[in-house]
């Protein structure tokens, strides 16, 4: 007891938010370290070094055209501007937190990509010959998404950690990511092209558990900047344009190329497109004037690219992948207008962006519908050949496709229980008072971490309201309008 006492006593210190020292030293150290480790472990493949003239005489390729480079990179641009555009900017809806939302977006992903190459590559390319990683462009789309993961897990604590935490949860985030990966993908051979499992549900609850562990009691009195304004929101909007018009692309980066890689971008451009439909009718139906809601249209409207992510590559079918589509948009906007409010009074869970309804929920439910679909798999549907290409169905992974979805539905439990393990881990790193994070009445504000402008900081909140962690604005509107005194 007298151990858990002093614990408790040194969390519970007062918040001091300067990390003149703290965070320079953790950029260049570790950045001195990744340039240490890549001078050690990393080197180009065999189609991006200079002898890949050698190679195409001993492949008998004829063209540079057959490159690897030239089927992924396309596909590698749609996805680093998802990163480093779509996520940063969707992270700009609160009025007062733009800068650190795209700013710290920034910082990580940064960080991240250069952590996986490593990680992954220890896992996934190391030639045990030389001991030496070997990358190439699809080494760098894995990096990226593996940095998903973690941007993922930012959402929900958002505007309440410090820069100094946020690269602690990416180093911790990409070392579980690449261990959870190699398990599913390797060990258990289950697929998942487009992540649900992978990305999306080991990043949202992976995030939520860290948010439970540092739960902040008192977040109530930054209420005044927990909202969003006119700009922020359209700022916003335009981080939700850029991932939906490049989903197909993240969903079919990674996949062989022909037939699957097509049919996985076609499956995700029709989800998306049911979504849209579905999540501005819920948010309509539940608002009492039928007025419809940003903040849904920010998130709710991307959650069918979530979903359909591990069965991209499948025999969905095109009614299929409306079909995901059109429920991922009801159950997701359902989530932001009941689901989240209650996670927080009852769960001690704060989710400042949502990420449940955008990415766990979604995420589970494509893992649900990737086993299901694999077990349906059928020699009629996908011939011998297809069903063969499609489920890698060979050597030590012959199986038959009922067997397959049994560990496609393994597959998605490891991804929970590596998140909410490892958040929980995290999560109690980053509750020691030593990282500068600041205290509960000053969260949301990029005062305390950015040199912000003079005319900005005498500036008052227009809209206090966001969906994404309160009830719904207009209900507590309508209850005020009943209290008012009549005169």
């Amino acid at each position: 007891m007298g151990c858990l006492d002093s614990m408790r006593e040194c969390c519970d210190r007062p918040k001091n938010t300067n990390i003149r020292i703290s965070f320079p030293a953790v950029c260049f150290v570790w950045q001195t370290a990744m340039i240490i480790l890549f001078g050690v472990f990393i080197r180009y493949d065999e189609e991006s070094d200079t002898h890949w003239v050698e190679y195409k005489k001993e492949k008998n390729i004829t063209s540079d055209a057959e490159n690897d480079f030239y089927f992924r990179y396309p596909s590698f641009q749609d996805v680093h501007v998802m990163i480093f555009v779509g996520f940063g900017f969707l992270m700009t809806f609160l009025q007062r937190y733009s800068f650190s939302g795209v700013g710290f977006n920034f910082l990580i992903a940064a960080f991240g990509i250069q952590w996986a190459l490593l990680m992954q590559g220890w896992f996934h390319s190391l030639d045990y010959t030389d001991g030496k990683i070997k990358i190439g462009v699809e080494s760098l789309i894995n990096a990226d998404f593996c940095v998903a993961g973690c941007l993922i897990a930012y959402g929900a604590i958002l505007g309440k950690v410090s820069p100094v935490q946020l690269m602690v949860l990416t180093l911790f985030g990409v070392t579980l990511f690449a261990i959870e990966e190699y398990i599913i993908l390797n060990i258990i051979h289950a697929k998942d092209a487009g992540g649900s499992m992978v990305i999306h549900t080991f990043g949202g609850y992976y995030g939520l558990s860290i948010s439970w562990v540092l739960y902040r009691p008192n977040l109530e009195q930054s209420k005044r900047l927990h909202g969003s304004v006119y700009h922020s929101d359209v700022f916003a909007m335009i981080g939700t344009l850029f991932l939906w018009m490049f989903w197909p692309s993240f969903n079919s980066a990674i996949t062989d190329h022909g037939d699957g890689q097509h049919r996985a971008a076609i499956n995700t451009y029709l989800s998306l497109a049911s979504t849209v439909l579905t999540t501005f009718a819920i948010s309509s139906l539940f608002q009492k004037t039928g007025k419809v809601d940003m903040v849904h249209i920010q998130n709710s409207t991307l959650a069918g690219g979530v979903a359909v992510g591990t069965a991209a590559e499948f025999m969905l079918m095109p009614y299929g992948s409306l079909i995901v589509g059109f429920c991922c948009g009801i159950i997701s906007t359902l989530g932001y207008i009941f689901l989240t409010p209650f996670m927080e009074r009852k769960l001690k869970i704060q989710d400042t962006c949502g990420i449940h309804n955008l990415h766990a929920m979604p995420g589970v439910i494509g893992g649900i519908v990737g086993a299901i679909t694999a077990a349906a798999a059928s020699k009629e549907v996908y011939g011998t050949e297809g069903l063969i290409n499609t489920f890698d169905f060979e050597g030590h992974f012959e199986r038959s496709p009922t067997v397959q979805g049994g560990y496609q539905a393994a597959g998605l439990c490891v991804a929970i229980v590596f998140a909410i393990g490892g958040g929980i881990f995290v999560g109690c790193i980053l509750k020691l008072p030593i990282w500068g994070d600041v205290a509960d009445e000053h969260c949301f504000d990029d005062e305390f971490y950015w040199e912000v402008p003079e005319e900005e900081e005498s500036l008052h909140p227009v809209l206090e309201y966001n969906n994404h962690m309160m009830i719904n604005k207009r209900t507590d509107m309508v209850e005020s309008n009943f209290s008012e005194p009549q005169t």
